[in-house]
This record gives structure tokens, C-alpha cells and sequence, in this order.
């Protein structure tokens, strides 16, 4: 009976996958050394040049701020209408500004940005330009002469005002004008004026009529210009009895005969 060398039997599959299990892991550890040897390096680096780092870092911070601020116009100072962002106006943001002057077109306000010490010198395009004016008008209202004059001594120059936009019309923008009333308070001149009697009320410009911000509006102005005619303020003002007595005597044919026989009775 032949009986095989025992030296000359094959590997068995046991023997193999302990093999290639031996290897894997080894390749394993060596990855891993090498990812801390990375991130050692990279540590020690930051470590050796914190001071680098961190200029680096506030780098990064400040362009991405002033990447945003651009994008977003945060502190862009508008000179004309046609400059403020369809956007704005679809939100009805409200812009910030100084009132230089108010004439029968409206008033003439220059728009204040947000400030910010280090970004805004930055972003600024008018440094040494003369303030250019925003032509505003009180949306849905209708001043009388005397609302005009109201506004002047309630709006000095150089007064803050806040101007909630509602639509732009040419090189018009149409707003609710605010006015700060300490410094919690504020309220808004459109209802004002209209509360005292000093403006009718008018179709809002610019704002699509049926919608829910037309309603809102018209309801809101409508209430204020109501409480005005109710109390007799400013033009809805009645005459007294006497008053309408006197007019009505002074109106009437027979007085004016009687007054017409006086005048030639002297001159005879």
C-alpha cells in the first residue's frame, strides 16, 4: 500500500483565509497610522500658527458676511427708486431715512443703510457724493394745505422717519410713513393725518385692487378718516349754528336787495 508524504499536501482553505485575514489587517493599521500621522501634523501646524489660523478664520468670516450683505443688499444706500430691489417692495420691507424737505410732490428723504462699523465703510459707493433724495408720498391719502403744513412741523429736517414700502410708481415709491414716538412708540402719518381731518383718503397706488393688502389698507385708512368726519376735525369741521345762520342771511335775495338799496341810498 503507497502512502502519501505528509510534507507534500496542499494548504488547506483554514490555512488561506488566515493569511489574507493577516494582511488585511495590516493594511488596516498601516491606513490608520498614516491618518494619524495627518492629522498629527495638521494639529501641529495649527498649533505652531494659532495666530495664523485665526486671522485666516476671520478672514473667511468677514467675506462670507460681506458676500451676503451684497447679495442681500443689507447696507446698500439707495439714491433713486428704481434702485430698491423688486423684492423689497413685493415684502413690503421698511427702509429707514432723514427727511430733507416736504413739497406738494411729497417728501424728499434720504435713505439711512444699517451701519456697521468695519463692513459698511467697505460697501459704501457714495463716500463723498451729495445725498441723492427718495420722492416719497403717503400711500392712500390725499393731503389738504393744511396736512402739508402739519407734516412740515412734524417732519423737521433732519427727522427720522421709517418708510414701509407698497409700490413704486416711476420715481415715486408710495409707503406708510412712520415716526417714532419715544422709544418704544411709534405712528404711522398716514392714519394720522387722516385722523385729524388734514387728508382724504385715495386709491393706493401700485397695489392691485382686490387684493388682501388693498383690502387691508383701505379698510385701515377708511377707519381713520371715518373717526376724523365723526368729530368734526380739520375739513370735516361744521360751522356753528350761528355761523350757518349768518351765511345763509348773507346768501339769500333779500339781502342782497336790501344791501344793494343801502348802497344807492348812499351814493344819493
Amino acid at each position: 500500500m503507497h502512502r502519501e508524504n505528509v510534507n507534500n499536501m496542499p494548504e488547506t482553505s483554514t490555512e488561506t483565509e488566515t493569511e489574507e485575514g493577516t494582511k488585511d489587517r495590516q493594511q488596516r493599521d498601516e491606513a490608520a497610522r498614516s491618518s494619524r500621522n495627518v492629522v498629527s501634523l495638521v494639529s501641529q501646524f495649527a498649533d505652531d500658527n494659532l495666530t495664523l489660523v485665526r486671522n485666516i478664520s476671520t478672514g473667511l468670516a468677514i467675506a462670507g458676511v460681506i458676500v451676503i450683505a451684497r447679495s442681500i443688499k443689507l447696507m446698500t444706500k439707495f439714491t433713486a427708486a428704481c434702485e430698491i430691489p423688486a423684492r423689497f417692495i413685493e415684502r413690503n420691507v421698511s427702509l429707514r431715512g432723514k427727511v430733507h424737505s416736504i413739497t406738494e410732490r411729497g417728501l424728499e428723504v434720504e435713505h439711512v443703510p444699517i451701519y456697521l462699523p468695519v463692513l459698511s465703510p467697505l460697501l459704501s459707493k457714495h463716500k463723498d457724493a451729495s445725498p441723492s433724495l427718495l420722492l416719497v408720498h403717503l400711500a392712500g391719502v390725499e393731503l389738504t394745505p393744511e396736512g402739508r403744513v402739519w407734516l412740515q412741523q412734524k417732519l423737521p429736517p433732519a427727522q427720522t422717519v421709517w418708510l414701509k414700502l407698497l409700490s413704486r410708481e416711476d420715481d415715486v415709491l408710495h409707503c406708510l410713513v412712520s415716526q417714532s414716538r419715544g422709544s418704544l412708540w411709534s405712528y404711522c402719518l398716514n392714519d394720522e393725518v387722516l385722523r385729524l381731518g388734514l387728508a382724504r383718503t385715495a386709491p393706493v397706488t401700485g397695489v392691485l385692487p382686490g387684493s388682501r393688502l388693498y383690502w387691508r389698507l383701505h379698510k385701515r385708512l377708511h377707519k381713520a378718516e371715518v373717526k376724523a368726519e365723526r368729530k368734526g376735525r380739520g375739513l370735516w369741521k361744521e360751522d356753528s349754528l350761528w355761523e350757518r345762520t349768518s351765511k345763509a342771511i348773507r346768501d339769500s335775495a333779500l339781502f342782497r336787495l336790501m344791501r344793494g338799496i343801502f348802497k344807492r341810498t348812499r351814493s344819493d
